[in-house]
């Protein structure tokens, strides 16, 4: 389809902004509200007319432009309007783009309170000036491209990566003295220090790629066709060479992309929406990491196939890749200030659609919940979780239990631990007696020491963690402050403790690990009271020391099954031990801390209502840490805010028996199509009575072909009944505190306690009736009571 674009945007210059939801202001009528933003109208008219930013929300702008769309009770084309900027007349930058619509650009807009106005002018008669029959005004607030505009002050020491992506050396900000401001230094073609980068900002870059028949990018220039050129037949059925324009630069510190289909290249490399099929889509990417850096892109990602040669476009940021950082307050906000890029550019999408896997699938999910449609209209979470802090509540108690059993297993090699299979009775994940174990050199492990060991150390220890570069950041004093933690990357929303610290969540106070298992028989009282004795916690962070080997390789570092001084792929000097005095102590979380990430959206508690299609990979197999019963995890959370999850699809592709896994994004993209579709025909219908017939759960075989599809499928994973047929072809697994009694959503920070006489009297130990030896150790162990999961989390406010 052919989308009208503001052809005057090629006029502007082309630094940034943020968000997607509209500012409707009516006339007479000034909406305020969430935005900040305020319209005057004045006089009457035949032609009313409201305006609107359409590329951000009104106090969100950024980067000194923004796309205004004015909507007439007439038509528009007819209509004589004038629009001013601060008093600067702008009107040549609007056209039509519908029958009652104008849109067009604003720029030179100044930091800070900025005032739009458009006036309807009429002729006084023959010879005669104008007259102003109806005025309406709007208050915009801009922002730098640079940002922040409401994550907060960015973090110190802050590595430039432009320079390794063909992007440029950044654009001094600063002085060259670093004690006055420092930054990143940035050198000539000589090699002479020229100044220094707050910000890491670059003039943006514009290429254009053609996808050649072979597969692959090429570069292209304008008025070239190859004659490997490939063309592509987009959504809307139209064949066209398959040819992309390529946007990069920098927006609030991160490289951005923006890739969109273009037949006919401009010669002055401008925007053109011909090729454009109206809808957008953004992709976020996983990883974990702890910022200080811009990160490092994507380039399938960026130039994503799989969309682009239907017309899609393409929006992409090294902000939204959790490899880089996890602070999701700052995602969001780039991710905001990314599509408000694209929306001037290009004009505004029919929906827009995400796409990303692990991270990027959390990212979905949080940012759903907490900006809607401001952001997204449907999403394809792929090898999700619910969100990133609630994963470190049962991934935390990893290298606790993981120490444990391998202390049990050296002291006595019939310890139940000894077969590796037993341990999900304990950590709740996958394990497997036959994979090989790069640790012990053997045969056996788990996911806990597949796929999370290490990241304990990464997310807790604020000594454990580097960034490429980071020391040539001066002063020297920045870098050596720097608290590596998942706590610290994101302390504006977790806060710091009086300790000098970034409040942590973590907490295991009144845990009883291996409870259910204990109930089913699989371990004795006896060991679920040793278990709980032994397995202690996690210093405070004041606390800790620097990780060893296999972390931090020091001289005699050795793998092998066993615990040499420098040998500690545990973190034991980390943990709080058994010492023979008593039971080892549990770590005691911020309270501050766990009410900051639900009251700023870190926490993902369900609240979203767009269409949703969860699709994984069946992984368990192979111990990946992408584990199955997280979409179930999600779904549950859905439920349990308002009963109703119709909006999500759970879709499960096997990848068990094959060297290449099946792709079953493209399916989803056509189903969500569809979907959004019909919620255009018919939005009173909502998101679940508009689902196309595809759009229910379903599991495929290895090669994508359907195994069952139906609102059964999954039956037996969130309630009592027989298993559907899907349930029974995917085991799923669970968490260490699952094991402890906590539901399959997760999620809670702090259980609620109760006494251990209480507990007794409450069942919570079955047939188990512990004797007064027993209820003295269980005193013991938890001297403030036991985990109590009928009751909500006393980190939620």
């Amino acid at each position: 389809m052919s989308t009208p674009i503001d052809n005057t945007r090629q006029l502007l210059p082309l630094p940034l902004r943020p968000l997607i939801c509209r500012v409707l202001l009516t006339v007479g009528l000034a909406v305020v509200g969430s935005t900040g933003a305020s319209a005057k109208a004045q006089g009457a008219s035949n032609l009313q007319q409201s305006i609107r930013v359409v590329s951000s929300w009104a106090d969100q702008v950024s980067g000194g432009d923004a796309r205004i769309e004015v909507t007439t009770r007439g038509n528009a084309k007819q209509s004589r309007v004038e629009v001013l900027v601060n008093g600067e007349d702008q009107t040549d930058r609007f056209s039509t783009v519908g029958q009652k619509t104008l849109s067009g650009v604003i720029s030179g807009l100044q930091s800070g309170l900025n005032t739009v106005t458009v006036n309807e002018l009429r002729p006084k008669g023959k010879g005669k000036n104008t007259k102003i029959i109806h005025s309406e005004s709007l208050e915009l607030t801009n922002h730098p491209i640079s940002g922040p505009i409401f994550s907060g002050e960015h973090q110190k020491a802050f590595v430039c990566t432009v320079q390794n992506h063909g992007l440029g050396q950044p654009i001094p900000d600063s002085t060259t003295n670093p004690a006055e401001d420092p930054g990143w230094p940035v050198y000539d073609e000589g090699g002479n220090l020229i100044g220094r980068s707050t910000t890491c900002q670059v003039e943006p870059t514009v290429v254009y790629r053609y996808r050649t028949t072979g597969g692959s990018w090429a570069e292209l220039t304008p008025g070239e066709r190859p004659a490997d050129l490939a063309t592509t037949t987009t959504i809307d059925g139209e064949e066209v060479d398959y040819i992309v324009r390529w946007e990069r630069g920098v927006i609030n510190r991160f490289i951005y992309s923006m890739a969109v289909l273009d037949s006919d290249p401009s010669p002055d490399y401008s925007p053109r929406g011909d090729d454009w099929n109206g809808r957008l889509l953004y992709y976020f990417q996983g990883g974990v990491a702890i910022g200080h850096t811009q990160g490092s892109p994507s380039t399938s990602r960026m130039l994503y196939d799989n969309a682009l040669k239907l017309g899609y476009g393409v929006i992409y940021s090294t902000g939204t890749k959790t490899g880089t950082h996890y602070d999701l307050e700052l995602g969001a906000e780039t991710a905001l200030m990314t599509k408000e890029r694209f929306i001037e550019a290009y004009g505004t999408p029919l929906y827009t659609v995400s796409v990303g896997g692990s991270g990027g699938g959390i990212q979905q999910y949080v940012y759903g919940q907490n900006l809607g449609t401001r952001l997204i209209d449907a999403a394809i979470p792929q090898y999700s979780y619910p969100d990133m802090v609630t994963q470190t509540i049962h991934i935390g108690d990893c290298e606790l239990l993981e120490y444990y059993m391998d202390l049990q297993s050296m002291m006595n090699p019939a310890s139940p631990w000894a077969t590796w299979s037993n341990r999900s009775w304990l950590i709740g994940l996958n394990a497997d007696d036959y994979i090989g174990n790069p640790y012990t050199q053997a045969q056996g492990t788990d996911e806990c020491v597949e796929s999370w060991r290490g990241l304990s150390p990464l997310a807790l220890n604020h000594l454990y963690g580097y960034e490429s570069g980071i020391e040539t950041i001066n002063p020297i004093s920045d870098v050596l402050a720097i608290q590596w933690t998942h706590w610290e990357d994101a302390v504006n929303i977790y806060g710091r403790g009086p300790d000098g610290y970034a409040r942590s969540t973590f907490d295991n106070v009144g845990v009883q690990y291996g409870l259910q298992s204990m109930l089913e028989g699989k371990i004795s009282p006896a060991e679920f009271l040793q278990v709980n004795t032994f397995v202690g916690g996690w210093k405070s962070q004041p606390e800790m020391v620097q990780e060893t080997c296999p972390y931090y390789p020091q001289p005699g570092c050795f793998s092998g099954f066993s615990i040499p001084d420098q040998w500690d792929p545990w973190s034991i000097r980390n943990m709080n031990l058994y010492d023979g005095s008593g039971p080892a102590p549990r770590t005691e979380g911020s309270i501050e801390a766990m009410q900051a990430a639900y009251e700023k959206g870190h926490v993902f508690v369900g609240a979203i209502d767009i269409p949703i299609i969860d699709w994984r990979h069946y992984l368990e197999h192979v111990l990946d840490m992408h584990n199955s019963h997280q979409s179930f995890a999600s779904r549950q959370r859905i439920l349990n805010h308002d009963g109703d999850a119709s909006n999500q699809v759970i879709w499960f592709t096997d990848a068990r028996g094959v060297t290449s896994e099946f792709d079953q994004t493209p399916q989803a993209l056509a189903v969500m199509d569809e979907w959004m579709a019909n919620i255009r025909r018919h939005p009173n219908k909502g998101v679940a009575r508009n689902k196309p017939a595809r759009a229910v759960d379903s599991c495929f075989d290895s090669h994508g072909e359907l195994i069952a599809a139906g609102d059964d499928v999954w039956s037996g994973v969130l309630d009592d009944n027989p298993q559907g047929s899907c349930t029974a072809a995917f085991p799923l697994y669970s968490t260490s505190r699952i094991i402890s009694g906590n539901g399959i959503e997760g999620g809670v920070f702090k259980c609620a306690l109760q006494s251990v006489d209480n507990a007794i009297a409450n069942g919570v130990y079955g047939s188990w009736a512990p004797g007064p030896a027993e209820i003295a150790q269980l005193n013991a162990i938890f001297p403030d009571g036991v985990c109590d999961y009928t009751q909500p989390d006393m980190g939620r406010p």
